[in-house]
């Protein structure tokens, strides 16, 4: 049996998510808010080891889900997700780079060029 989200600031990220890919015609973010309404269960948590291994200087990444600190950083990468630990967020900022949340790169690259999704 599905059940409907709860959370207020999943909904209304969700719903501006897809307000802005309508408004602006971009695909990426219709996808984020699609993977952002499955359960939470199947969310993703990225470690820093993957964004390390996956990721080139100066991407952009961005996770619908949270990204944990398992790991180690040393690429100034700008990562955009729904959550961080706080070793994550300790991490990001020593190599670096920046912790934004997704409204926050929506608003900072309202076109999603360049912007990877890591799961």
């Amino acid at each position: 049996m599905a059940t409907a989200k709860t959370d207020p600031n999943v909904l209304v990220l969700i719903d501006a998510l897809k307000a802005e890919s309508r408004s602006s015609g971009v695909g990426i973010w219709r996808d984020i808010a699609l993977r952002l309404e499955k359960a939470k269960a199947n969310w993703a948590e990225v470690n820093l080891s993957k964004l390390e291994r996956y990721a080139s200087e100066g991407d952009v990444i961005v996770v619908p889900g949270k990204v944990l600190g398992s790991g180690s950083l040393n690429k100034k990468l700008t990562v955009a997700a729904y959550g961080f630990s706080e070793s994550a967020k300790i991490k990001i900022e020593a190599a670096g780079g920046k912790n934004l949340t997704i409204m926050e790169l929506v608003k900072e690259m309202p076109q999603g060029t360049g912007v990877k999704i890591m799961r």
